[in-house]
């Protein structure tokens, strides 16, 4: 088992946790009483975008850097 990799990518999920859990709070703040759809449309679109501009500013693991590659 590649227990580094493991370790490399929890750091990374971590942090989308985070942002998604920032986005919901500051969402909640704006709004009132959000929709259900208006947060997981939310939810879906950090998740989505984490990997790509991570990927751009050149601080993914290697891990994902090798995928993007091939």
């Amino acid at each position: 088992m590649d227990t580094d990799g493991l370790l490399e990518l929890a750091g990374h999920y971590l942090v989308v946790l985070i942002l998604v859990m920032v986005t919901l709070t500051l969402l909640d703040v704006v709004v009132a009483d959000p929709s259900f759809w208006i947060e997981l449309g939310l939810v879906v679109v950090v998740a989505f975008a984490y990997r790509p501009i991570v990927l751009r500013l050149g601080v993914a693991p290697d891990r994902w850097e090798r995928q993007q590659r091939q």
